[in-house]
């Protein structure tokens, strides 16, 4: 079956890395594109999802970049917006386990001034599923007409969400503030155990699933490195491990697993909906895909997801998944 399309809403950012300079008073800085949703996009479209991207892009040297590499990689523009204003800029410093601490540049930009008018163009009529996240959910003044976008397309369509929390941009609070109203729009709800503890400090994986579950999200995922995923349908939870690999950096692997757990629930026609066709032992095939989509992007520098080529086949062994006890 071929996978739906997926629409993704969100930012891009410049993604600087800092590299060694030929003097000592210099920083050398190389320029990727990323951002969690324009990652999420180009991972789907590379593993062979239609997937268009609802963006405001700016014209400036970042933006012209952005273009490029998202058309390269087969993501539909025809409903981003050319926008006026600069673009993100973000500068990763990378520590010795190749995980990136972010500085934003994101005043006024490009990423955050949605309107209404802008959102109300985008054609839904042939989604399957609408997902976002990270900043775009926060950053005023569009956050608020992003849920608004989301509860209407709740209707026709499944609908994902990654927090995706960025405690140096905007304080924690503001995500725990809306996140039980993302849930009761949210049929998915992918995080992180940093997400986690940013959201909910000291609190069990499995107790902070049960919470989303009564705020209203039927899927929860929390990634959790090279432990893996722990996923949990209704109360239902299965542990799946990672994949082995040599890692050069983590930049955008979160954003690959999302791509591959939606791409995989996609292309077994379990999309559209709020996932009422949905057993444990689909999501935990989803999974199993989904962390072979980020070890094959942390295997790479920068956010830099493998085509669909790329991917070997994939093991299907039950004992791959462990699944856990039910809540219920």
């Amino acid at each position: 079956m071929s996978p739906p399309q997926i629409t993704v809403l969100g930012e891009c950012v410049a993604d600087a890395f800092t590299e060694p300079a030929s003097a000592r008073d210099e920083l050398a800085l190389r320029v990727l594109p990323g951002g969690g949703p324009a990652n999420t996009a180009v991972a789907l479209a590379r593993l062979g999802t239609p997937a268009r991207f609802l963006a405001r892009l700016s014209g400036d040297v970042f933006g012209r970049l952005f273009r490029a590499h998202l058309a390269a990689s087969g993501v539909d523009l025809s409903h981003a917006v050319e926008a006026a204003e600069p673009s993100t800029l973000a500068v990763a410093e990378l520590d010795a386990q190749g995980r990136a601490e972010f500085s934003f540049h994101a005043q006024a930009t490009a990423d955050w001034q949605w309107t209404r008018a802008e959102l109300a163009r985008a054609d839904l009529t042939d989604t399957a599923c609408v997902h976002t996240g990270s900043l775009a959910l926060v950053k005023e003044p569009g956050a608020a007409l992003v849920e608004d976008f989301l509860a209407a397309a709740a209707p026709g369509a499944t609908i994902s969400i990654d927090p995706n929390v960025r405690p140096l941009l905007m304080h924690p609070e503001a995500y725990r503030a809306r996140l039980s109203h993302w849930c009761s729009l949210a049929d998915v709800l992918r995080l992180s155990e940093d997400d986690l503890e940013l959201l909910l400090p000291g609190t069990p994986p499995e107790q902070a699933c049960d919470t989303w579950h009564a705020a209203g999200a039927r899927l929860v995922v929390i990634t959790r490195g090279a432990d893996g995923a722990l996923a949990s349908l209704d109360g239902e939870r299965v542990q799946v491990p990672a994949v082995a690999t040599p890692v050069v950096d983590t930049v955008g692997a979160g954003d690959s697993f999302t791509a591959g757990l939606l791409h995989h629930l996609g292309a077994h026609g379990l999309l559209g909906g709020r996932l009422t066709d949905l057993s444990l032992a689909d999501v935990e095939a989803a999974c199993r895909f989904a962390v072979q989509v980020a070890a094959l992007t942390c295997s790479v520098a920068g956010p830099n997801p493998p085509w669909q080529d790329q991917l070997a086949p994939f093991p299907t062994d039950d004992a791959v998944g462990r699944p856990l006890d039910s809540a219920h």
